[in-house]
């Protein structure tokens, strides 16, 4: 007899389905942490007031493995400048955005990664509300936690 209680052990698909929830639980109180924030986390990070690991760090972004990763490397490169969003960059941001970018290769030529991807995240697939770009590489991106 099958069992039927979908998030039981021994159901079927109940590993996977309890693994998913405790991923969404998780991933919830993160969301629900920086939308209550006061202060923006990032920037928070790069005025020193929350310790990080950077990867690298320059004068004006900063590197650190994501706590959440998608995918076997998973870095975000952060400016150290506040910026919501890719809705509120303009002309002024183009030093920033290049700087991020200079970064993202250089942690590409650091790590040897053959295989990668840099992504931008927006709307209600931004988690926190201030630009960062993703550099996501080796093996399958799992693009719906992302």
């Amino acid at each position: 007899m099958r069992c039927r209680e979908p998030f039981h052990s021994c159901h079927p698909q109940g590993k996977k389905m309890l693994k998913k929830a405790k991923w969404l639980a998780k991933e919830a109180q993160l969301r629900i942490k920086y939308m209550i924030s006061k202060d923006c986390i990032f920037c928070q990070m790069a005025e020193g007031k929350i310790t990080t690991k950077p990867i690298l760090d320059t004068e004006s972004v900063f590197a650190i493995n994501d706590i959440n990763p998608v995918s076997e490397t998973h870095v975000l490169i952060i400016p150290k400048s506040h910026v919501e969003s890719v809705l509120t960059v303009d002309k002024n941001h183009g030093g920033i955005i290049v700087e991020m970018f200079k970064a993202g290769q250089r942690i590409v030529k650091e790590k040897k990664l053959s295989a990668f991807r840099f992504a931008f995240n927006g709307g209600k697939y931004q988690h926190v509300g201030h630009l960062h770009m993703h550099l996501l590489a080796g093996g399958k991106v799992n693009w719906s936690k992302l």
